[in-house]
């Protein structure tokens, strides 16, 4: 997901995007530890969206407290 998509989404939005990248990261952990995974980089993707969101969320705690 782009950076530029996720700060389009609200506070809210982004806090339900993490829970469901959280759990599908969850599902390709299982997946792989099973052997039924083909494209490993898929974790990697959705790693690095969770760490986005969670920046994007840091940035609006910090600019919230700054007001």
């Amino acid at each position: 997901m782009k950076l530029s998509e996720l700060r389009e989404l609200s506070k809210d939005e982004l806090v339900q995007k993490k829970t469901e990248l959280k759990d599908q990261l969850f599902k390709l952990r299982f997946q792989h530890s099973l052997g039924q995974l083909e494209t490993t980089a898929k974790l990697r993707n959705i790693r690095k969206d969770i760490a986005r969101i969670e920046t994007l969320c840091g940035e609006a705690d910090r600019t919230a407290k700054a007001k």
